[in-house]
This record gives structure tokens, sequence and C-alpha cells, in this order.
């Protein structure tokens, strides 16, 4: 059964950059996609998602703006966020994960680190992990 991830960027590149390195993942994902919080919340009340990966800075409801409405919901409240932001502020990244977030992947990102951020998130295990410990 695959997971279900929604990519929120108001930038294309970014989206696909995170579509296409999550497809080279081998991973069993469906994607979604949204230009904005608006638009993800309306993805969020129309289908099932797993983890959500979001920028802050987007025009007509920001990343924060939904992660506080997203928070306020009952059915969304529980959903991962994950903000994959350029913003590199310590004291930032303490109050986003005060908010609810549970990962800050920082632009740019390794296609690495984003493969092992999902796996952890969703609990999935790497072969590579399992090899090493079954080698036990």
């Amino acid at each position: 059964m695959p997971f279900n991830l929604l990519i929120v960027d108001d930038s294309e590149t970014v989206r696909s950059v995170i579509s296409k390195t999550l497809e080279l993942s081998g991973l069993d994902l469906g994607l979604y996609y949204a230009a904005n919080g608006r638009q993800a919340l309306d993805v969020l009340h129309e289908h099932w998602i797993d983890l959500v990966f979001t920028d802050l800075n987007m025009p007509v409801m920001t990343g924060m703006e939904l992660i506080e409405t997203m928070r306020r919901e009952a059915m969304l409240e529980k959903t991962s966020v994950v903000v994959v932001s350029a913003e590199g502020s310590q004291t930032r990244i303490d109050d986003l994960l005060a908010r609810g977030v549970q990962a800050c992947l920082h632009k740019p990102f390794t296609p690495e680190k984003l493969r092992a951020l999902v796996e952890d998130l969703l609990g999935i295990e790497h072969d590579e992990i399992k090899t090493r410990y079954d080698r036990r």
C-alpha cells in the first residue's frame, strides 16, 4: 500500500525536484501537488495524505498559515509536516518544531537526505538498514 505525500511549493521547479527525487527513491508513494497553502488544504480535504512537504513563503496562503490551519482541524492535526525551506535560523527551526512540524529540510538538500527523512517519518525500513541488522 503506498503512502501519500503532498508537495506544497509555489515553485514548479522545486515541486519537480522533490517529486523526481521521491520517484527515483523506489519507495511506493502516491504524490499530490499544490502551489500554495489554500490549494494544499483542498487536497488534504479530498485525499488521505500521510506526509506534507511545504515551503514557508508562498502567495495566497503561506506554509505557516497552512500548518496553523492543519493543527486546528481534527482530521489534519496529526498529519506529519516537513518544512522545506532555505530558512536556516535555529530559532525559526525551533519555533516550527514547537508548532508541530516533524522536521525541517534545508534547501538545497541531497536525494539521500530526502529519502532518509521520508523513510524515518513513515517508518519505512531501508533495505541496507535491514540487511545490516539481519547480520548481527
